[in-house]
């Protein structure tokens, strides 16, 4: 059967037909659709973790079990995962496994660029890497092969647009594969210094294994036209120079992209006049062939930053642009992200934005949100979980020079369960006077509402323990702790004063569900349903904005009569801007 599916799509299609029976991950954009769609197959157990580093144990538990097992996150999440990573480069595996990383050049929802391929090399791992999604299911069955044959985890490297764009794909039907007995064997799994220091012999015979395979499989193959111009290239930039170049090039296409296939590049650049690699961010591949000594173009031509497409390849070798319809930009209206009416994390931030000689830390979610306009309430973001840690050695700091400045950080409710708990471990145990504030929507919610260890859901749809935030915080060591529900305005304001006034760590935890949230039971049991909308009455309203400066895209100030308005349509009568008006101009439809 032919189905129009993306990368993740595929690749959750292949992992089905390979026989994959495990597979766990953290969502993450762009990877977050591959476990959603893997859910999706009872023949697989499919699992939410806390974090990476958990999913990736977790995967190697199973291949030690014999099982083939699969784990995938976004680029920056196999940061948090390296650890396990590293080790299983040499221990390698039992039952096939496959790690999937889903860059993100462009950065359409990251921190930064970073080129994952380097993770492979320094690992010693094996990578593959698709260029359409029929090269991305069929590759998961591959990848496992090797992983089997030649004992190592086999890391297929995505990029954003080869996950989320769509093509043809031919499906098949499940192999079941039966799951390896699993045989106690403490000089291949218990990994003392001795052990490693033999497997890290083994893991070296494996690559020179790994890369005589590379120069024989059909991963790594010539396609032959006019040898004038010769192009190596892989993944979704294969796609864009086969745009560029059509027939008048040949192509060198790599699929086994670690270890690369020396000997047949050296093959291929003898038989062609002028040769091109064309790769997206780092010139992982140019780096490696020009230290073999073959001349080529590459990034000193191509650009290492954002996303590649065919315009940019095309202007960069050849200084042509292709003829584009172009338009009048002041007319465009730019439309910068914004958190959605309704949403509690405004409610939040609204109300710490007043507070004075403040540093606010924040984190990886919807709520990085609370640093832009007109909010401007967070001032530094690294990754998850930083905030609270960041606050702490922020805190120190200013004690140590005198600075009565006050420390607030910011962390949503999965990213504490993913790695704000340690964090507050450390605040607690060095004696830290911040104050930890933990926006509990009630969802993952800026990957696109998956459930955690908070919402009472597994990823397949059992219901399970819920993780009480308050509880853990207590178990931690924290003494100060208030839950609040954000969208009341005086209760937010007196939770931060409360804690403003303390000399010792506090935690507020903001708990109200998120505003576009299919509601759960429990959900409608606490908090009732959201429902309504506000409306303006235009002879009590003085203009004087401050409903907008709550910056909610519902609320709209119309200037020829200087007057706000609300649009029901996106409105979902959370409130807050019938408490912030100072004339109770504002009022919920239907309310008295």
């Amino acid at each position: 059967m032919k189905k129009l599916l993306t990368g993740n799509e595929a690749i959750a299609r292949g992992a089905y037909e390979a026989g994959v029976h495990y597979a766990a991950a953290y969502p993450g954009t762009p990877s977050t659709e591959i476990l959603e769609n893997i859910s999706l197959y009872e023949e697989i157990t499919a699992e939410w973790a806390p974090n990476e580093k958990v999913s990736v144990e977790s995967a190697v538990g199973a291949s030690q079990a014999g099982a083939r097992s699969l784990t995938a996150m976004k680029h920056v999440g196999l940061n948090v995962a390296a650890d396990p990573f590293f080790t299983v480069g040499y221990t390698g595996v039992n039952g096939g496994m496959v790690l999937i990383s889903a860059d993100d050049p462009g950065l359409h929802s990251s921190q930064n660029e970073q080129d994952n391929r380097y993770y492979a090399r320094m690992a010693k791992v094996a990578m593959v890497e698709p260029s359409d999604s029929q090269e991305c299911k069929d590759i998961v069955k591959q990848a496992l092969e090797i992983s089997e044959e030649y004992d190592t985890l086999v890391m297929i490297r995505m990029t954003t647009r080869l996950c989320h764009s769509k093509s043809i794909v031919e499906t098949g039907e499940r192999t079941e594969v039966p799951i390896k007995p699993y045989v106690k064997n403490q000089q291949k799994y218990l990994i003392a210094p001795e052990v490693a220091k033999q497997l890290h012999i083994v893991t070296e015979e494996r690559l020179k294994k790994l890369e005589r395979f590379s120069n024989e499989t059909d991963l790594n193959h010539i396609e032959w036209n006019d040898k004038k111009i010769g192009v190596i290239s892989a993944g979704v930039a294969y796609q864009y120079a086969r745009e560029v170049f059509g027939d008048t090039a040949s192509y060198l296409k790599i699929g086994f992209t670690f270890p690369l296939p020396m000997e047949k590049i050296k093959h291929f650049a003898e038989q062609v006049e002028t040769l091109y690699v064309v790769e997206e961010l780092e010139p992982f591949m140019e780096e490696q062939i020009r230290a073999a000594g073959i001349k080529c173009i590459g990034k000193d031509k191509l650009p290492n930053t954002w996303e590649l497409n065919p315009d940019i390849v095309e202007k960069s070798l050849f200084g042509t642009e292709r003829p584009i319809i172009d338009y009048d930009r002041s007319v465009a209206v730019k439309r910068p992200p914004t958190l959605c009416a309704g949403c509690p994390h405004r409610a939040f931030y609204y109300e710490l934005s007043k507070k004075k000689n403040v540093m606010i830390t924040g984190d990886i979610g919807c709520y990085t949100l609370g640093g832009a306009a007109p909010l401007n309430a967070m001032d530094t973001v690294i990754c998850m979980g930083a905030s609270i840690s960041s606050a702490h050695g922020a805190k120190k700091m200013f004690e140590r020079n005198n600075d009565d400045k006050r420390l607030v950080a910011t962390i949503g409710d999965s990213t504490f369960f993913h790695s704000g708990m340690t964090s507050l471990l450390d605040v607690i145990y060095n004696k830290s006077n911040t104050i930890t504030c933990i926006l509990d929507n009630r969802i993952t919610a800026m990957t696109g509402h998956q459930q955690n260890q908070g919402t009472g859901y597994t990823l397949q749809g059992d219901e399970a323990n819920i993780t009480d935030i308050g509880e853990v915080v207590k178990a931690l060591g924290v003494k100060n702790i208030r839950t609040v529900n954000p969208l009341d305005n005086a209760a937010m304001k007196d939770a931060f004063n409360w804690a403003f006034e303390l000399q010792e760590p506090s935690v507020i935890i903001s708990r109200y569900p998120c505003a576009l949230k299919k509601y759960s039971k429990q959900d409608i049991d606490e908090f009732g349903p959201i429902e309504g909308y506000c409306v303006v009455d235009e002879d009590t309203c003085i203009g004087c904005k401050k409903c907008v400066g709550t910056g909610c895209p519902a609320i709209h100030f119309k200037k020829e009569v200087k007057k706000s308005s609300v649009n029901k349509v996106q409105c979902v009568g959370c409130k807050l801007c019938m408490q912030v008006c100072p004339v109770k101009a504002i009022s919920k439809a239907g309310e008295q």
